[in-house]
């Protein structure tokens, strides 16, 4: 079992940064595909980055790629998504996300394990 911990969202001006942050409670953390997620109210959840459980390979959706930076920590058993040059747009609830072994960009489907979310709010 996979417990995830999201943390850092809050509310910042367009323009501003964010750094949200995932704890994972898990044994073998470097065997496990980790991803943001998004959803805006009356929106499905989106795909936002990925980051292979080796840190190799990254993904992300268009619409953040130059403006957002995922990482991990394996000795930390952390990811982390830097937000950048944040937009009105990008206001949703953050969620983290883990997988066995998945690839990167693999959609919402693909993970199973979930944490509770984060709210980011970008007020123009």
């Amino acid at each position: 079992q996979v417990q995830l911990v999201e943390s850092g969202g809050g509310l910042v001006q367009a323009g501003g940064s964010l750094r949200l942050s995932c704890a994972a409670s898990v044994r073998i953390f470097s065997l496990y595909t980790m991803a943001w997620f998004r959803q805006a109210p009356g929106k499905e959840r989106e795909f936002v980055a990925g980051i292979r459980w080796s840190g190799s390979s990254t993904s992300y959706a268009d619409s953040v790629k130059g403006r957002f930076t995922i990482s991990r920590d394996n000795a930390k058993n952390t990811v982390y998504l830097q937000m950048n040059s944040l937009k009105p747009e990008d206001t949703a609830v953050y969620y983290c996300a883990a997988a066995f072994r998945i690839s990167q960009d693999s959609g919402t489907f693909a993970y199973d394990f979930w944490g509770q979310g984060t709210q980011v709010t970008v007020s123009s």
